[in-house]
């Protein structure tokens, strides 16, 4: 069983920064990519980024793009995403994922989740 154990979020004002992260963890865990989705009440789940394990491609949404990074450190099964000049409009629960061991891209049917994280931005 793959598991996925996110730390980091919080509260912070508007213009500051947060970090967090996702370690998998799990006998068969061996990811293509990894990356970062998030939610607000009475929304659909929003993708953030994704990294490749393969070559370390990342892809972000417009609305974070040039303001977070992702990356990963692969021998510590573990993702990052780096929030920085954070808005009031970035507040939601972010979760990790991970795409099922079945799949050869990031793209995929089944994922993995990590438990979720609550960002909070002040205005």
């Amino acid at each position: 069983q793959v598991q996925l154990v996110q730390s980091g979020g919080g509260l912070v004002q508007a213009g500051g920064s947060l970090r967090l992260s996702c370690a998998a963890s799990g006998r068969t865990f061996s990811s293509v990519a990894m990356g970062w989705f998030r939610q607000v009440p009475g929304k659909e789940r929003e993708f953030v980024a994704a990294i490749s394990w393969l070559d370390d491609s990342t892809y972000y949404s417009d609305s974070v793009k040039g303001r977070f990074t992702i990356s990963r450190d692969g021998e510590k099964n573990t993702v990052y995403l780096q929030m920085n000049s954070l808005k009031p409009e970035d507040t939601a629960v972010y979760y990790c994922n991970a795409p099922s061991e079945e799949c050869s891209g990031y793209i995929c049917p089944k994922y993995y989740w990590g438990q979720g994280a609550q960002v909070t931005v002040s205005s």
